[in-house]
Formats: C-alpha cells, structure tokens, sequence
C-alpha cells in the first residue's frame, strides 16, 4: 500500500496492486484448466512458457514507444497472455495428437510446428495489423487506448517470434526422456504424462 503526501492511499497504486493480483490470478486459473484439458501437471507448464516472451515484449514496446505503464497497458498485458496461450496451446495440443497416431517425439514436435505455424501467423497478425490505427493515436480521443494496443502488438510480436522455438524445445526436452525422440527407438504411441 503506498501512501501520499496528504496521508491517502495513492488510487493509482491500488488500481496496479488490483490489475497485478487479476493477472496472477488469471495465469492460475488457466493452469488449471489446462491441467483439467491435458490430464497432466507439466503440459501447462510448457504451454505457459509463452507468457514470458509476450512481457518481455510488452516492456520493450513500451520502452520504445515512451509509452508509460498504466491501466491500459496493463490491460493490453492480460489481453496479450489469452492470445499468446492459445497459440501455444495448438502447438503442444497437436504434438500430442501426432504422437499418438505413432509418429516420433522429434517428428511430432516438427510436423507440428510446420502445420500450426500458418494459423498462429494468420491470428496474430491479423491483430496486429488491427490493432496498429489505435498504437498511432491517428483520431483525437484516441490517445487513451494507444498503450492497450502497443502493449498488445508489442506482446504479440515477441511471443510470436519466440514460442515456436521455445515451446517445442521445451517438449522435446521434457519428454524424450521418458519415451525418446528419435526415430532409431520406433514409433511411440503416446506421451507419458505427469498425473
């Protein structure tokens, strides 16, 4: 609680301790689910590998912009973590898919980065270029909702770039271990998941 030089609570602090609290809240609430969705503990944790790099580019963007850190942006923030999981979310969801149709790990992980690559580039992009006349503040009024959409293009950008190298690495990693990754151990049928 930060306090003013008047001895009142400073509102703009509570609004980012409330929209700080929402974010984390929300990042568990969609572990759980995903937990609920996958049957395992360690899939959400990959498919939450995609948050990171979506913040990193939401603070560069920002940064660049001269942009400053306030509702809006933060906004932005939560709406860029629902996109960018569900982009990962396909990765990871196919890669399980293929493995149980007999592919390989390592086949699975790459077949799926080729084929779910195209609708990750088709959402995302179309976002951002949505998204670009409101990041310029072009229309008097609009000045307000620019940091939403720069923190939203920003995230975006980064995630976009990142998660299709880091999520599937993360996979790749954590299961080949258990059932192996190349083609020279057969075909397995399915992932052994952490229940």
């Amino acid at each position: 609680m930060r306090i003013n030089i008047h001895g009142i609570v400073d509102p703009m602090w509570s609004s980012f301790q409330s929209f700080g609290f929402g974010l984390i809240l929300s990042l568990v609430l969609v572990y759980l689910v995903l937990v609920a969705q996958f049957r395992s503990f360690v899939d959400p944790f990959l498919i939450l590998l995609a948050v990171p790099p979506g913040v990193a580019g939401v603070l560069l963007m920002l940064t660049t912009t001269g942009t400053t850190l306030n509702i809006m942006s933060l906004m932005g923030l939560v709406m860029m973590v629902g996109i960018v999981v569900s982009n990962s979310i396909l990765i990871v969801e196919f890669t399980h898919r293929l493995v149980a149709d007999g592919k390989t790990l390592r086949e699975a992980v790459q077949f799926a980065v080729r084929v779910r690559l195209r609708p990750i580039l088709m959402t995302s992009l179309a976002t951002v270029i949505g998204l670009i006349p409101m990041a310029l503040a072009l229309e008097a009024g609009s000045e307000s909702y620019a940091p939403l959409a720069r923190a939203i293009i920003g995230g975006l950008l980064a995630s976009v770039a990142l998660t299709v190298f880091i999520v599937p690495s993360a996979v790749l990693l954590v299961y080949r271990n258990r059932k192996g990754s190349g083609g020279s151990q057969g075909r397995q049928p399915e992932l052994t998941r952490t229940h």
